[in-house]
């Protein structure tokens, strides 16, 4: 029922100026948010928050705290488990760094492309009023979308970086994007809507922060997790 609520507030078109211009002109600051679990304890994680600089992809801040989890892991409800550690750091760098707000999250999983259209990068997007992108490593098998010889074949079409194709599940409805982020690199990352972008926006943008597979503010945030 939560989910559902908080859905109904998703906003699935670009709101900010700089999203208009291809040059992504006045977009100076791009976060991106992790939870990294220690191994073997699915109780106890860091969650980080790093902010880049934009276009030059240089770190301007960077929280990493330890959190005790307690919720457990549901399939469709991860938000639940970790959305709340992701809000109290960007509202904590709101009290600290006011000036060094990031003015787009990028979400190491999805937005739309989820069971019931409402993943990690939607949630916290809802409860930051921040536009937010769901980029995931590895496609969630949603709306008939499966990794069958099909989409083995859709992947072998990506020949270079910056190719994509649609995720459309069986309902017709395009749930997301296949990108080629980066020449050596064939597998794709999954780029999904999560709040306030719309999807050939948010391929763009996360095309245009990776200097290598996974978009320099998840590549970041991770390595501070770790």
């Amino acid at each position: 029922r939560e989910q559902a609520q908080l859905k109904a507030s998703v906003v699935e078109d670009d709101t900010e100026e700089w999203q208009k211009d291809a040059r992504f002109t006045g977009l100076e600051r791009v976060g991106g948010v992790d939870l990294s679990y220690i191994k073997g304890d699915d109780t106890s994680a860091c969650a980080s928050l790093v902010v880049l600089s934009y276009p030059a992809l240089e770190v301007l801040y960077e929280d990493c705290r330890m959190v005790a989890v307690s919720a457990p892991y549901v399939a469709g409800f991860l938000a639940f488990r970790e959305v709340p550690f992701l809000v109290e750091a960007v509202q904590r760098l709101q009290q600290e760094e006011p000036k060094l707000r990031p003015q787009v999250l990028l979400v190491d999983g999805n937005g739309l492309l989820h069971p019931r259209g409402f993943g990690v990068a939607c949630h916290l997007g809802v409860l930051t009023d921040l536009p937010c992108i769901g980029v995931a490593k590895n496609l969630l098998q949603v709306d008939g979308l499966v990794r069958d010889e099909l989409h083995r074949q859709q992947i072998r079409s990506l020949q270079k970086e910056g190719d994509t194709f649609p995720l459309a599940g069986t309902s017709g409805r395009v749930l997301g994007m296949a990108l080629r982020s980066y020449n050596n690199s064939s597998k794709p990352l999954y780029i999904s809507v999560g709040h306030r972008v719309c999807l050939e926006t948010a391929v763009r943008l996360v095309k245009s922060c990776c200097r290598y597979r996974i978009p320099e503010p998840i590549r970041q945030v991770q390595k501070q997790g770790r």
